[in-house]
């Protein structure tokens, strides 16, 4: 069973949900910096709560994810092992914080709250008894004396769904893509700095002055997902302060919003480039969602890219902020995409053998299994 908020309880796919209700929070006189950490106190309380007006629950394993809220008071109720879920820990430097210099930088009350956010998130590697992160590069943002507590295993991607599929047609998602020209990708959850739309947007402009045989296809909702990007457009979306900079041959930079999963895999599969930006951040799924399709991927030399991506094998990598670069190349690529197709190959075999759930599934399952084991041994030298 697991736990949450905002879903009413029930036995769904045979998993039983139940919901807990907070009864308090921050307010306004709580001290800025200390706001998460209070809210992250107040659900894990309320998911305390829920669990001691069902005493028929007794599990032998508990699985939390740390940062959004904490199981750190479950200890008090159950005599299991805890293992903790660790996603991602704030730093102020070398951070997504302040990678984009070119931008109005974060301001000095937002830099010193997120040093408080991560409060939640360091209870737990005390308290758990195992904890995982999604990527070797995730795990090692948190502090290096907790690094031998936790260990990466990524969630996991049904290459069954994702996966190189056969086109019968060019429509994607009610959108028809002219047969004559070549296809550049571009997906994110939204359009903001942390995944580099500004850049990817000068490079569409310049690639389209020079050439008429390309379409690029934005996949994503108008919307920052994260960041601080609204702190300097003046009231706009960051997309539409992008917009805003220059003129730009919307005729041929298509923005589809967001499509079904199913669609994304087509478009995956007939594109002949996917762009991919981040900062030093989480990786967006839709890297993993491209390579997995057998996409051509050009992606920002940056650390997280760095550990799925390596340049010349199953991917190239260039420069995030260099936009002749990522021109150049592009059109290099767009020259005779044919002569690339290895390297989607590549990332297809990169996801299958080392991002699939097929692989991830039983690393987690035995992840569970040695955790429980050790704690059981525990209770018995005890």
């Amino acid at each position: 069973m697991y736990v949450r908020i905002g879903k009413p309880s029930g036995v769904y796919g045979g998993v039983e949900r139940l919901q807990y209700r907070i009864k308090g929070g921050a307010r306004e006189e709580t001290h800025y910096c200390g706001r998460t950490f209070e809210n992250q106190l107040w659900h894990s309380a309320a998911v305390m709560e829920a669990l001691k007006n069902r005493p028929d629950i007794q599990p032998d394993l508990i699985v939390g994810h740390s940062g959004f809220l904490s199981t750190l008071f479950l200890r008090e109720l159950y005599d299991a092992p805890q293992i903790s879920y660790f996603e991602y820990f704030y730093r102020t430097k070398h951070s997504d914080m302040d990678f984009r210099t070119d931008l109005p930088e974060v301001g000095f009350a937002e830099r010193i709250r997120s040093r408080v956010r991560n409060a939640g998130l360091l209870l737990d590697p005390d308290n758990c008894d195992a904890g995982y992160s999604p990527t070797t590069w995730q795990r090692n943002q948190l502090p290096s004396e907790y690094h031998d507590k936790i260990v990466p295993i990524f969630d996991g991607i049904d290459t069954t769904f994702w996966k190189p599929v056969e086109l019968t047609s060019r429509n994607i998602g009610g959108w028809d893509i002219p047969t004559d020209k070549r296809v550049v990708t571009y997906v994110s959850r939204g359009m903001e700095s942390i995944r580099g739309f500004d850049i990817f947007m000068k490079v569409a402009k310049r690639i389209c002055d020079e050439r008429s045989d390309v379409v690029f296809v934005v996949v994503g909702e108008d919307r920052v997902a994260y960041g601080g990007d609204l702190r300097f457009t003046e009231g706009k979306s960051f997309k539409q302060w992008v917009l805003a900079q220059d003129e730009y041959d919307l005729n041929r930079i298509l923005f589809l919003g967001r499509i079904p999963p199913t669609e994304l895999v087509r478009l995956f599969s007939l594109t002949d480039l996917h762009l991919f930006w981040t900062v030093p951040f989480v990786l967006s799924w839709s890297l993993f969602d491209a390579l997995a399709c057998g996409a051509t991927v050009l992606a920002s030399d940056t650390g997280p890219v760095r550990e799925l991506i390596q340049d010349q094998q199953n991917g190239m990598l260039t420069d995030f902020f260099d936009v002749d670069r990522w021109v150049n190349q592009t059109n290099t690529i767009l020259d005779a995409p044919e002569d690339l197709t290895n390297l989607g190959t590549a990332g297809v075999e990169t996801i299958r053998n080392q991002y699939s759930m097929d692989v991830c599934l039983p690393q987690l399952l035995a992840l569970y299994q040695a955790t429980v084991n050790r704690y059981s041994g525990k209770s018995e030298d005890a």
